[in-house]
Order: C-alpha cells, then structure tokens, then sequence
C-alpha cells in the first residue's frame, strides 16, 4: 500500500506538534505540511493534493466545517477532525469524516482512528479490473461506533447481523443497534468474509449466529438466528449462502 500524504491544520502549534508525535508509530503517513489556517489550507491543498488532513475546527477566520465548504468536492482528502470540543461530532460525520479525536490525543484512540483511515485508503487503492491482485487486508476486528458524544468499540465477532440503510447501517450486537456511517459495502470489504455472509443486497449476517434457514417460495428463503431474529434470504444470494453454510 503507498504512504498516505498527510496534512496537519491546525492554529496551535503546540497541537500540531502532539499530531506528529501521535503519528510517529506510523510509517506509512507522510506529513506533507503544517497550516495554521483554512487560508494556509487551501494554498496547500492546491500544491500537495494530500490523501489527508487532520483538522482543526475552531480556527481564526474560516473554521474547519467553512474550509471543508470551500473545497472541491473532488477535491477532497480523507478527512480526520483533532479538536477540543465535543459538540461538533454528529456534524463532522455528516461532513463525511473518517473520524473524530478530543485533545488531548489519547495515542490508543488515535490507532483507531489511522486503522480507520488505513481501510479506506486500502478501499481507494483497490486495483482496477485485469490489475494484479493485491494481498489481502487482515479483517477488521473491531469497530468504533458513535452513542451520542462517545464512540463504543464494538467487536466484530459479536455482531449478529448488519443492515444497510442509506450511507449508514444498522449494527445489531444483541438487544442492542449501533448506527454507524459506513455504507454497507464498505464496511463488507473490512469484514472477515469466513465470518460474515451476505444474504441480501442490504443485510449481512454472522454465520456464527444462524440456527436454521427455511426455504420459501419462488426461490427465496428464511433465516432464523439464535435469537429468534427471521432474516430474509434472497434468491440472487441463496447459492453463495449454501455453499458458505455447507448445505447440500
């Protein structure tokens, strides 16, 4: 996989500074260059065309959320926001940022975050068709979900099933449904693909949660979790699903 260019923006040096030091077990980030503000930004963004930006929200001038607007479409890097308020997470995800960090950086919650980053940038460098195949990433094992100001991590293998809606899903993890920003092929390609199985163009399941399935009309079918939970298997996915499951 090739280095993620990386641009810091943020008014405080002192902040800039623990970004580099939080981003110096990474070898496979390049910090590019350093700004102090959105100006600063978008002069840099024109010369470097970084595949990131870590991000300051309140800044002299244009603040984060206004540079972001600012921005071509297009143009846009992978995105991580670094700032000391909390308030503003629901709306930085809607500004389609990868991820969230409070200051001061904890240097754990931050791994996530590049883990994070690294299976987007991973999905980006995907090889076209007739291009060598890549080695394969490891499965994601866990996932951090946003509940309110907070992000839970969720692990993989307690995920019962998955359903798509929108550029979201739903993570169902017992009584529990975590919504997450991720669209549900994306979050297919970070997946042990032994563990999960897609039975329908909007839900994923974990094989290890299936009691039984129940064929039903027109080629359709039925599956039925643990729990009691009745998933609906569709014609298009039944032979994938058979031979996953191993039935006859």
């Amino acid at each position: 996989m090739s280095t993620i260019r990386t641009l810091l923006v943020d008014d405080e040096v002192l902040a800039r500074l623990a970004l580099r030091q939080a981003l110096a077990p990474h070898p496979d980030v390049e910090i590019v260059g350093e700004c102090g503000n959105a100006a600063e930004a978008m002069q840099a963004m024109a010369a470097l065309a970084p595949d990131l930006m870590f991000l300051d929200i309140r800044m002299p001038g244009l603040d984060g959320f206004m540079l972001l607007h600012e921005l071509k479409p297009d143009a846009l890097p992978m995105v991580v926001f670094a700032t000391a308020y909390g308030e503003h997470a629901l709306r930085a995800f809607d500004a389609d940022a990868l991820d969230y960090i409070l200051k001061p950086i904890d240097q754990a919650r931050f791994d996530q975050a590049l883990a994070r980053v690294r299976r987007h940038w991973g999905a980006r460098q995907a090889p076209g068709p007739g291009a060598p195949a890549a080695k394969a990433a490891v499965p994601a094992q866990r996932i951090s979900v946003r509940v309110g100001e907070h992000m839970r991590v969720v692990a993989t293998e307690a995920i019962d099933w998955i359903e798509a809606d929108g550029n979201y899903v739903h993570i169902h993890v017992g009584a529990q449904a975590y919504l997450h920003r991720e669209t549900l092929s994306g979050l297919l390609a970070t997946l042990d693909p032994a563990r999960f199985l897609r039975i329908h163009r909007g839900t994923l399941v974990n094989v290890e949660r299936i009691r039984e399935i129940h064929p039903l009309f027109q080629g359709n079918a039925e599956v039925v979790l643990h729990d009691g939970t009745r998933l609906n298997l569709s014609r298009r996915f039944r032979a994938h699903a058979r031979r996953a499951l191993g039935i006859a």
